[in-house]
């Protein structure tokens, strides 16, 4: 157990540039607070007691503002950066060594079933206000942009970005589609509509004008 202390604040340590002290990470920072609460509801959900395992992974979410399922799995070394808002299912996975931000959710989709949460891989860092969503795997080494919504598996070494997220590096190299994407001879919806709208004004006053043309024959 003192072990896998050490080892969470030396995380924290590593991946936050505002960590003081290992009494600061320890006393003070929520992920760290709802990481050791998960480990204990975790067991109790493995053994059984699911009153208990709730009532614990409750009452951390109140503290800290981080609902973990106790179903969830969690690997080692787990840096979650802020916290609120964050939401993990009962069968999602997490690997090692992994990065979330503040306002991520790693849930369902409701429509499936059993297995209804993503698989996470190691060392993958999630942005602030991503959604990973449905029975899903994301490969190790992975980033998910903030504020993106995947909803496809993604492979190791790569960057999803956007909504629905799309892989847009694979091993740092730009994957072949982005390349080809115009980013300057984009059209404009605002003007395309406003043509359409001017071309049915015309026909509209043309078609009056023949009737017109004929009534006064």
């Amino acid at each position: 157990m003192f072990k896998d202390l050490r080892e969470l604040i030396g995380a924290y340590k590593a991946r936050d540039p505002a960590a003081r002290s290992s009494v600061e990470i320890l006393l003070l920072y929520p992920g760290v607070k709802a990481v050791r609460s998960h480990r204990k509801a975790h067991w109790f959900y493995e053994h059984g007691h699911s009153f208990i395992a709730r009532y614990i992974s409750q009452r951390s979410r109140k503290k800290t503002g981080i609902e973990i399922h106790p179903g969830a799995t969690i690997g080692r070394r787990l840096v979650i950066d802020h916290g609120m808002g964050i939401v993990i299912g009962e069968t999602a996975e997490i690997g090692d060594d992994c990065l979330i931000y503040h306002g991520v959710t790693l849930g369902g989709t409701g429509k499936d079933v059993g297995k209804r949460h993503p698989t996470i891989g190691n060392n993958v860092l999630i942005g602030a206000g991503a959604k990973v969503l449905g029975p899903i795997n994301v490969g190790s080494n992975s980033r998910i942009a903030a504020n993106s919504v995947v909803l496809q598996d993604t492979p190791e070494d790569s960057t999803a970005v956007g909504i629905p997220a799309k892989v847009v590096k694979i091993a740092g190299e730009k994957v072949n589609y982005v390349r080809d994407v115009d980013q300057i001879h984009v059209s404009d919806p605002v003007s395309t509509e406003i043509r359409e709208l001017c071309r049915r004004l015309n026909e509209h006053i043309e078609k009056e004008e023949q009737e017109k043309s004929k009534n006064e024959k």
